[in-house]
């Protein structure tokens, strides 16, 4: 070994016995962390409370005898209805309370505007245009007679308390003439204020085409 390569091994030494010793340990976790789960903590389920109102035992009973009346009948007589207009008045359930909600329809024409109300089960309640406002021919077509048009509808309805009876509200468009901005513009003003708050839902009804017979030509004037 050379003289310079013990130099250097003894240097090394020297210098290493000169730095203080540590007496760092480096941490462990306590033992009494593993009793612990490190899974996540279980989802609540929803549970119904005790005091939570349920059917009395009268009204079931007496949708149970609604509906057992209206099997012994369609058994004696199969052309027989059940009693009411539907399924569900045959079994003693109220079809209006259910979550559908109401429709109001837009039809907006290049020549009229129609609004029709209509209830869950598709039961017209108010149908309305341009015409039963005492507007006239070529008069039916412009912004502001279908403007006058959905003011006087939700008037009409606030008269007749269907505003108060109203939870949910689907308006449906359909067409693209003056009156679908017009009516879109009273329910979105002061007018439908009331009427606003109930709108869960907004549809385009419009009908596109799809194949068929040819179109007549666009109308060139002048």
């Amino acid at each position: 070994m050379s003289r310079f390569s013990t130099s250097r091994l003894l240097a090394r030494d020297l210098f290493q016995a000169a730095l203080p010793k540590s007496s760092f340990v480096a941490p462990t976790a306590p033992q009494w962390t593993r009793l612990f789960s490190q899974s996540r903590p279980a989802r609540k389920v929803d549970v119904p409370q005790r005091g939570a109102a349920l059917p009395s035992t009268l009204e079931l009973l007496s949708k149970s005898s609604v509906f057992a009346r209206n099997v012994m009948k369609t058994a004696e007589d199969p052309t027989s209805r059940f009693e009411g207009d539907s399924l569900a008045e045959g079994l003693g359930m109220d079809k209006e309370k259910g979550d559908e909600p109401y429709h109001f329809h837009i039809y907006a024409t290049k020549h009229n505007t129609h609004i029709t109300l209509s209830k869950p089960n598709r039961d017209t309640l108010l149908s309305l245009s341009c015409g039963n406002l005492g507007f006239r021919k070529s008069q039916r077509k412009h912004y502001d007679s279908a403007y006058q048009l959905g003011a006087y509808v939700v008037d009409k309805m606030h008269q007749k308390g269907l505003v108060a009876e109203i939870h949910k509200l689907e308006v449906v468009l359909r067409g693209f003439g003056p009156g679908r901005e017009a009516v879109t513009k009273v329910l979105m003003g002061s007018e439908g204020k009331k009427l606003r708050e109930k709108i869960t839902r907004v549809a385009d009804a419009t009908r596109t085409k799809f194949g068929g017979t040819r179109s007549p030509k666009p109308r060139r004037l002048g």
